[in-house]
């Protein structure tokens, strides 16, 4: 474990489109800054993800200075939005959570996004994330909150985890299927220099300058299946680990990840586990 590093960063400016690659990002309370401040709502109000919408892994969010996203995808002309100013909010949901979210103030942003999914959708933004969500109470600790992720401020994945679920499914009922790449699992860091699954055993580490602690292995779900660059769906990685991650009914690949301390993290950062 002496040789870790930490081998890419990637954040996702609007949940659920595309990731974007960063060489550094500075870490916040709630997580990476610029990720996931930003989501699209149906007409009652709930998240709309990959899940539900393939094509969303189509569309890019480029971060803009001071918070705002240029929106692109394909067979549309890029938009531009810009953080709306605090006043009026909106209920919306996100999964099993419920707080307030502001809305682009821009009308033709929700067309773009809407005429794109060819489903009347919403933009909004989390205008403060240090109070609007906290952090799943069964796995916080008081005063931990998180911005649009799905549930924790971080996810980390290993090159040596991806590697060896790659061999499995090489060996497995749909070889054709692999290798698959990180891009699947939408993880915020990818370290290497490990065993294969030895984040499953960490409890504290710290990458360059910022300490985390590991929450909770991440259970998977149908959005692994979505080739990325071109939304199809298969059937890994989720039939292999079913066979092989499987635990409390979750399909485990990556690790959770709470921030205990703030500060810039880098590509080819020192990582080093503590506990």
């Amino acid at each position: 474990m002496g040789n870790a590093r930490l081998h890419s960063i990637h954040i996702h400016p609007v949940k659920a489109f595309r990731s974007l690659p960063l060489r550094e990002v500075v870490v916040e309370p709630w997580g990476p800054a610029g990720d996931r401040r930003w989501m699209l709502v149906d007409d009652g109000g709930k998240v709309v993800t990959q899940r539900r919408r393939p094509r969303l892994a189509l569309a890019v969010a480029e971060l803009l200075p001071g918070g705002g996203v240029r929106l692109s995808a394909p067979g549309a002309e890029p938009v531009t939005v810009s953080v709306p100013r605090p006043g009026r909010t909106v209920p919306v949901v996100l999964f099993r959570d419920r707080f307030e979210a502001v809305p682009a103030e821009d009308d033709a942003v929700h067309a773009w996004c809407s005429a794109y999914l060819g489903t009347d959708v919403r933009l909004v933004h989390l205008d403060d994330p240090a109070t609007r969500r906290p952090v799943d109470p069964q796995y916080a600790r008081p005063g931990e909150t998180v911005t649009l992720a799905d549930g924790y401020p971080l996810l980390l994945t290993t090159t040596a985890s991806l590697d060896r679920l790659n061999s499995l499914i090489a060996r497995g009922d749909h070889p054709a299927e692999g290798p698959l790449p990180m891009a699947r699992f939408r993880p915020n860091v990818v370290v290497e220099g490990t065993s294969p699954w030895e984040e499953d055993t960490w409890t504290h580490v710290t990458v360059g300058e910022v300490a985390f602690r590991v929450a909770k292995p991440c259970g998977r779900c149908v959005v692994t299946t979505t080739d990325q660059g071109t939304a199809r769906r298969g059937r890994e990685p989720l039939h292999t680990l079913a066979a092989h991650r499987k635990t409390d009914g979750e399909l485990l690949f990556g690790q959770n990840l709470v921030p205990l301390s703030t500060g810039t993290i880098r590509v080819g950062d020192p990582v080093e586990v503590l506990a």
